[in-house]
């Protein structure tokens, strides 16, 4: 493992991502040549075959699979390590555009920013509140902060921190309705929808004891931005579902009850880039700035204990 250069776990991912050698080397900037000289280098080092290979594209083999979760920790982890190391830190200067959604945009995301802008003078950051999916190059986006599974094959993900969104609704509406004893008891119940990024309307997926379950459900209330749906679930309207740290304080307060405790969604926290732009300074330390204060301090997002 130790003869595996950094820069062909890059090549790997992005053909992995792009499933197709000609778009890896475009987004890289080489030739598909290259990347097929990489991976197959890769191949013999490892002594694993990585990739399903047609003259169309590539998928990745069930090696593949486990090798692209492990390059990409390895890469951040290396990522890290070089920002720490990299001795003009101090000096590093100019604009980032970053784009997050709204409550964990206002409330962790921006204190974040404002704190290391005070420690790099230098930096210009340019913070986008959005409740929608973005577009990074089209919208000239450098960050975008997003919750949920990053699907766009294009894009390069760097973890931020651990996450989970639960079922919770108000006491009274529980005392009214009763408290669903399944996750099918859910399709029968009042529930608060939320037009989330990568979200699918109307349909919740939970995972549980015995695997993930998917389910429609109906909604009283539904609108496109978070704060108005915790707000209707305080006053009683239904039942939604939330990313924990964004209704940590209204458990504690008993505003909400936690609904189905054993039935979850994967929700962590991702800094997307643009392949081009991953190897940017600025952008190095942004993520790994946010990445530490996103999982301690007082902008830290508050997480169940089994999955900090």
């Amino acid at each position: 493992m130790n003869n595996i250069p950094p820069q062909d776990l890059r090549v790997f991912i992005q053909a992995a991502r792009q499933a197709s050698f000609a778009a890896a080397a475009t987004e890289l900037g080489t030739s598909p040549a290259y990347v097929s000289k990489r991976i197959g280098l890769l191949e013999r080092i490892l002594k694993v075959k990585l990739f399903h290979r047609s003259p169309r594209r590539v998928s990745l083999t069930e090696r593949g699979e486990l090798m692209l979760s492990w390059a990409q920790r390895v890469l951040d982890t290396y990522d890290q390590l070089n920002g720490t190391l990299d001795s003009s830190q101090d000096d590093i200067r100019g604009g980032l555009r970053i784009a997050a959604s709204s409550g964990l945009g206002r409330n962790h995301v921006a204190p974040a920013l404002s704190e290391l802008v005070k420690l790099h003078p230098g930096l210009e950051v340019d913070l986008e509140i959005l409740d929608r999916s973005v577009n990074l190059v089209d919208e000239e986006i450098d960050i975008d902060i997003r919750v949920g599974d990053v699907r766009e094959p294009h894009l390069v993900p760097h973890h931020l921190a651990r996450g989970r969104r639960i079922l919770c609704a108000s006491a009274e509406y529980v005392q009214l309705r009763g408290e669903p004893a399944t996750v099918a008891d859910l399709s029968r119940h009042s529930c608060l929808l939320i037009r989330e990024r990568n979200e699918t309307f109307g349909r919740w997926s939970l995972r549980g004891p015995d695997g993930t379950r998917n389910i429609r459900v109906n909604a009283a209330l539904a609108s496109n931005h978070g704060d108005v749906i915790r707000r209707w679930a305080v006053e009683g309207h239904g039942i939604m579902l939330r990313s924990y740290w964004d209704v940590a304080e209204s458990l504690e307060r008993g505003e909400l009850v936690h609904l189905l405790r054993k039935f979850w969604q994967p929700a962590d926290v991702w800094a997307v880039t643009k392949i081009r732009s991953e190897n940017s300074a600025k952008t190095r330390l942004c993520i790994r700035h946010l990445r530490a204060r996103l999982g301690s301090g007082p902008f830290a997002l508050a997480a169940p204990k089994d999955t900090r």
